[in-house]
């Protein structure tokens, strides 16, 4: 079924990426570059330089899905590229933040007691 889960991975690609690539370019890229599995239904977030454009890649059980989206006035606002890193880990939270158009700069998480683990989560790297 079609759709973006919290139990998913999120991968953001550290550089910005054609935006006329699609499905075979796309993960050709994240096998050869990225170095990521690509049938274990990780997502892969692609920006284009304009900002103003995001494709989202991943694997279905029996096909790739290819989500896109382009703003009509405004950009995303990115999280910080990481210097040496291909691909980096992205809470689903911050993806929806981006998707959303909320501010990454003014998030402010709480501390929350996570029930599986009994972890405290704390705020993503991307602020």
């Amino acid at each position: 079924m079609f759709g973006l889960e919290e139990s998913r991975r999120y991968y953001v690609c550290q550089r910005y990426v054609r935006m006329n690539l699609g499905i075979n370019g796309l993960s050709k890229l994240v096998s050869q570059e990225l170095k990521r599995p690509l049938l274990n239904g990780d997502v892969f977030i692609f920006f284009g330089k304009s900002r103003q454009m995001v494709k989202l890649l991943c694997w279905d059980g029996d096909g790739f899905l290819l989500y896109q989206k382009r703003l009509e006035r405004g950009t995303f606002e990115l999280p910080r590229f990481r210097p040496g890193q291909k691909a980096v880990e992205m809470p689903y939270r911050t993806l929806s933040a981006i998707m959303r158009g909320v501010s990454l700069r003014s998030v402010k998480y709480r501390k929350r007691l996570r029930i599986g683990n009994s972890m405290i989560l704390q705020p993503p790297d991307y602020q």
